[in-house]
């Protein structure tokens, strides 16, 4: 019962906020203000959800109350019917108590944003890029059960296969709260198309998710942006060839958290709209400078967790890849499975709910502190 009574009375505190949120996201100028009103319909959007697991609890609550009265009715009917209802509410309230906790818990405020993902071939020449154009296929093929889009920003192809570097965007629902659990070095084993005797090897490759950032998200002087055109390489027809499609952008920015200033490169070629490769450059810019802003706030996270299940260590060995055995092992949670086939086909929600499972674990863990 004290349960339930600490439970409400942290949802009461929520109410007036939420009537208040409600009431603002309707004001002409807070809708003007275009920095505030996204951030605060986001709140609204949480606070809805809390309100709604609330309005489920008190149902829960007063059902079980109500059902607990009528077991003295003498009817044996009703009495039956009542504690059917009782068990039920019984059941519900103890998941209805996690799933508020958790709510109350505060949320990555990433999360509910695209992404932009970033996957490199590493130690093992050929055969690693052969393995990043593995991953590509992967993540593509998982993003078309998700009703997500992706697309390609700048690709360097592997001489023999795959991908030495593939960049693309990931825009959908809740895109980077989903593939953050990405972030690392995978690690293949198997035998290579290229091995003649047989032989099992490693390779490696690396994917990076970083949150896509919105244009009011970071400071960017347009004017001090150096600009060039090239003819893009490739398959593509004669326009690709001849026409100076691509784009490179070069721009000095000064990191808050070190003081020392970066020349930042980027190269978009995948369209053959020259405008259309400025705009992704441009969003891959915003999205590196968020990155590094807020590195320091990934650090803090990395730093209270154990597990480190959702950090931006991507320099970490999550993932094992092991052909000749058919396994899949993600070394974070100990999580080991055996349909390999299946996983790199985009078979990959069950291993990522294995991980949000860990991390709200931590994240409820770190609330209680």
């Amino acid at each position: 019962m004290a349960e339930n009574n600490t439970i409400l009375e942290k949802l009461e505190g929520l109410v007036s906020r939420f009537e208040e949120v409600s009431t603002l996201i309707t004001d002409p100028n807070v809708i003007a203000d275009q920095k505030r009103y996204v951030k605060l319909t986001k709140e609204y959007k949480e606070l809805g959800d809390i309100m709604n697991a609330r309005k489920e609890y008190l149902q829960c609550l007063n059902g079980l109350e109500e059902a607990k009265m009528m077991m003295n009715e003498s009817d044996p009917e009703m009495k039956e019917m009542a504690r059917e209802e009782a068990a039920a509410c019984e059941a519900r309230i103890p998941e209805l108590e996690e799933e508020i906790k958790l709510l109350l818990v505060p949320a990555d405020p990433q999360d509910d944003r695209n992404a932009i993902l970033e996957i490199r071939g590493g130690t093992g020449g050929d055969e690693a890029a052969i393995f990043a154009g593995d991953l590509f296929r992967m993540y593509s093929k998982y993003c078309e059960t998700k009703g997500w889009r992706l697309e390609v920003s700048s690709a360097n192809e592997g001489a023999a296969g795959g991908f030495k570097e593939i960049i693309c965007s990931v825009t959908g629902e809740k895109v980077y709260g989903t593939l953050k659990y990405e972030s690392g070095v995978h690690r293949v084993q198997r035998v290579p198309a290229t091995e003649t005797q047989g032989r099992v090897h490693t390779s490696a490759a690396s994917v990076a998710v970083l949150p896509e950032a919105e244009p009011f998200d970071v400071e960017i002087n347009e004017g001090e942006i150096k600009w060039d055109t090239f003819r893009s390489g490739g398959a593509g027809g004669q326009n690709v060839n001849k026409v100076e499609s691509g784009v490179r952008l070069r721009y000095n920015w000064k990191n808050p958290n070190t003081g020392v200033v970066e020349e930042i490169l980027i190269e978009c070629t995948e369209t053959r709209d020259q405008p259309k490769n400025k705009e992704r450059a441009l969003s891959r810019l915003r999205t590196f400078i968020y990155d590094k802003e807020h590195q320091k706030y990934i650090d803090d996270i990395a730093s209270k967790r154990k597990t480190m299940v959702s950090t931006g260590d991507r320099s970490a060995k999550i993932r094992t890849y092991n052909y000749p055995q058919g396994r899949i092992t993600d070394h974070r949670i100990n999580y080991t499975i055996y349909n390999l086939g299946a996983f790199m086909d985009g078979d990959i929600q069950d291993c990522i709910d294995h991980l949000i499972v860990a991390e709200n674990a931590e994240r409820l863990k770190e609330s209680e502190l």
